[in-house]
C-alpha cells in the first residue's frame, strides 16, 4: 500500500518532466498509458447525415479526435480543359476551438497539409470519377465543397479526415439535372435524387514511430508530439496503396513497412464494417 501511494505521485511527476522517459516505461511493456497495446486503435465511431443543411455529412470520432465533414453541391461550367468532368473541392479546418496549438486566421501549415493530404486521396484512389459529375459536357457539372472541421484535435487527424470524407460522400444524394434546350437552363427535379457513384473506399491508418525502431498505430498528440516520425498508409478495399505520407522525421526499413501495410488492409476491414452497419441501421426497415 505504501508503495502505491509513493508511486502514483512519481509516475505523475515523470510525466510532466520526463514525458518521453514516462512513455518508454510502458512502452517496454508492450503498452500504452492509455491502456492500449500498441497496435490497437482507440474506439471509434461515425454518426452519418447529422447535418440537414449539407448535401452529405459525417462526423467521425477517433478516441477524443473528433472531425465533421459537410458536403455542399453547386453548379459550374465544366474546366475548359475537361469539357466532361466535375469537381471536388476539399478543405480541412483547424479552428482554435479544436486545440490551444492552432490560432484564428488564414490556415496554418497543418491544415494546408490535411488539405492535401485529402486531395491528394481523393485523386489518387478514384473515390468518385469526375466524369460522373458532368451533367453537360463543356456546359454544366457538380463541384462538391467538401468541409472538413475538427472539433477536438487529440492526434491522428488523417484518419479521422479521411473517414468523414468517405462516410460523407456515401451520404450525398444529387437531384436529376437536365437541360432545357429551348431556353438552355437548367431544371432540377428534387423528388428524383440519387446517390454518387463511390468506386472505392480508401480507409488511412497512421503510425507514430519511437526511437526510430518502435511503431505505434493511431497515435494521440501526446505520441505524435514525442514520436520521431509519422506515417499514414491509405488501402482500398482491394488491398492496394492509393497514399503514403510521410512527413520526415525517422526513416523505415522495408519490414516495418510491411508491417504498416498490414495492419492497413486490417484496419480497412474494420472500417468499412462499422461503416456499412451504421448506413444499414439508417435505412427504413
Amino acid at each position: 500500500q505504501l508503495d502505491q501511494r509513493f508511486w502514483a505521485p512519481t509516475c505523475d511527476c515523470l510525466r510532466t518532466v520526463e514525458p518521453l522517459e514516462y512513455y518508454r516505461r510502458f512502452l517496454k511493456e508492450n503498452c500504452r498509458p492509455d491502456g492500449r497495446e500498441l497496435g490497437e486503435f482507440r474506439t471509434t465511431t461515425v454518426n452519418i447525415g447529422s447535418i440537414s443543411t449539407a448535401d452529405g455529412s459525417a462526423l467521425v470520432k477517433l478516441g477524443n479526435t473528433t472531425v465533421i465533414c459537410g458536403i455542399k453541391a453547386e453548379f459550374a461550367a465544366p474546366p475548359t480543359d475537361a469539357p466532361d468532368k466535375g469537381y471536388v473541392v476539399p478543405n480541412v479546418d483547424l479552428p482554435p476551438l479544436c486545440s490551444s496549438r492552432f490560432r484564428s486566421g488564414p490556415p496554418g501549415e497543418e491544415a494546408q497539409v490535411a488539405s492535401q493530404f485529402i486531395a491528394d486521396v481523393i485523386e489518387n484512389s478514384q473515390i468518385i470519377q469526375k466524369e460522373d459529375l458532368c451533367i453537360s459536357p463543356g456546359k454544366l457539372s457538380w463541384v462538391l465543397y467538401c468541409d472538413i472541421i475538427c472539433l477536438d484535435y487529440d492526434g491522428n487527424i488523417l484518419d479521422a479526415c479521411t473517414f468523414a470524407l468517405l462516410a460523407a460522400l456515401k451520404n450525398v444524394q444529387l437531384p436529376e439535372v437536365t437541360i432545357n434546350e429551348e431556353t438552355a437552363l437548367a431544371e432540377v427535379n428534387l423528388k428524383k435524387k440519387s446517390y454518387l457513384n463511390i468506386r472505392t473506399h480508401p480507409v488511412a491508418t497512421s503510425f507514430a514511430v519511437f526511437d526510430d525502431t518502435l511503431l505505434i498505430v493511431d497515435p494521440t498528440g501526446e505520441e505524435e508530439h514525442l514520436a520521431t516520425g509519422t506515417l499514414t498508409v491509405v488501402m482500398d478495399e482491394e488491398g492496394k496503396l492509393c497514399c503514403l505520407h510521410k512527413p520526415g522525421g525517422s526513416g523505415l526499413t522495408g519490414a516495418k513497412l510491411q508491417d504498416c501495410m498490414s495492419r492497413a488492409v486490417t484496419r480497412h476491414k474494420e472500417v468499412k464494417k462499422l461503416m456499412d452497419e451504421v448506413i444499414k441501421s439508417m435505412k427504413p426497415k
